[in-house]
């Protein structure tokens, strides 16, 4: 078997949404009453987490990928690993005896928010030894997402997780890293997280947090005040000062690239250094890369079915297109694309298109003008919308 380009590692479960129908007249108490029995359709079973929503779009994408995740000897990790082997990517996952494999049930009525029941399960006690180093030492990239989610990452002042990124850049891979929101009352909410942060970006090359998530843990004070003024979404408070300050923060920690999402408005990217982008493992940066500031809009779509997993093939885009050797604008065309292409389905993988598909139709593409009533306006002297249209014909 030939080594795989990248390694989607962390968070992984397994997805239950029974189908109720619309029963007329009722509403949700009246639909979920003690004691009652509700009949239900037939349940859909899918993967998710990072290691599902970033994975299976890279691999369709073309990208070799081994999943990394961590589940019991269960049916539902039976399951989980059937899910995943027409992607021929649930060979690498650990399968522990005695552990519950993480699942979730998605109680979603007609006419309401869903509703999600979740057990972390395996992922709780995720850790260094569930990561296959000798994998990794023949990998180009790494890339692990939600420790916020997984105890074991964030316990203990967030040791572990810095631990296995250490690791990874010393197998000689390149480094990425995505989040998750905590909440707040819990004990991941809690952790230090601009320690732990401290502890692992020197050894993460390509950091692709959310801005809300990562100015809860760099500015909790801010970060309240933005969602007191903009309640209903948040990221529409956001303006150019918090994009900067929160890639400075995280450059300054030692982050090569640092790409911050905000929905349906976009992806920022800052870098660093050339020097620092010459210490990327096996997957180099372009040079182009080096201290750059650039924006890339969401691409319009006519009808969003749903966003879930939308940031995870964004995610998928960017990295397909760092792994194939492109700039920081042609990476975040593609971002951009696979996360348009993300919402026009239901579930979190099943939009996404092949590589040759996908960079194809970029140039037909529309972004979504987040300067509307100057909520967001950035200063076009500083080329800060050259990731947005320039360089239509994405490189082949």
């Amino acid at each position: 078997m030939p080594p795989v380009h990248c390694i989607c590692a962390g968070h992984v479960c397994l997805d239950i949404t029974p189908a109720i129908e619309p029963k007329a007249g009722a509403d949700l108490r009246e639909l979920l009453i003690p004691g009652s029995l509700v009949i239900i359709g037939a349940p859909k079973l899918s993967s998710g987490g990072p290691v599902s929503n970033v994975g299976i779009p890279l691999v369709k994408l073309g990208i070799r990928t081994a999943f990394m995740g961590k589940v019991g000897d269960d049916l539902f990790g039976t399951g989980l690993r059937e899910l995943f082997a027409p992607y021929g990517a649930e060979r690498s996952m650990a399968v522990v005896p005695g552990e519950v494999t993480s699942y979730t049930v998605v109680i979603a009525p007609p006419g309401y928010d869903r509703i999600f029941l979740h057990n972390p399960g395996a992922n709780d006690t995720y850790c260094a030894a569930d990561v296959d180093f000798d994998q990794v030492a023949e990998a180009a990239l790494f890339h692990l997402g939600y420790p916020p989610l997984m105890r074991r990452l964030y316990e203990d002042g967030g040791d572990e997780v810095a631990r296995i990124f250490s690791r990874a850049k010393k197998a000689g891979a390149t480094t990425s890293l995505d989040l998750a929101f905590p909440d707040p009352a819990s004990p991941a909410g809690r952790a230090p997280w601009r320690d732990i942060l401290a502890k692992t970006l020197p050894h993460v090359d390509i950091f692709l947090p959310s801005c809300e998530e990562l100015m809860y843990m760099f500015d909790p004070d801010t970060f309240r005040a933005l969602r007191k003024r903009s309640p209903d979404d948040p990221v529409r408070a956001y303006d150019e000062t918090h994009f900067r300050f929160l890639a400075a923060e995280a450059l300054a920690l030692g982050a090569g690239i640092v790409g911050l999402k905000s929905g349906m408005r976009g992806i920022y990217i800052a870098t660093a250094s050339e020097e620092r982008l010459d210490g990327f493992g096996r997957a180099k940066a372009s040079r182009e890369f080096a201290r750059r500031e650039l924006w890339q809009p969401a691409y319009e779509v006519a009808e969003v079915r749903s966003a879930t997993g939308a940031g995870d093939n964004a995610i998928a885009g960017f990295l397909a297109g760092f792994i194939n050797g492109l700039g920081p604008a042609d990476c975040l065309h593609a971002a951009a694309m696979a996360g348009a292409d993300n919402v026009k389905e239901l579930d979190a993988t099943s939009g996404v298109r092949s590589w040759e598909a996908t960079i194809a139709d970029i140039p037909r593409q529309t972004p979504v003008d987040v300067r509307a009533g100057g909520e967001f306006a950035f200063d076009a002297r500083l080329a800060l919308w050259r990731g947005s249209r320039d360089g239509a014909g994405v490189r082949r």
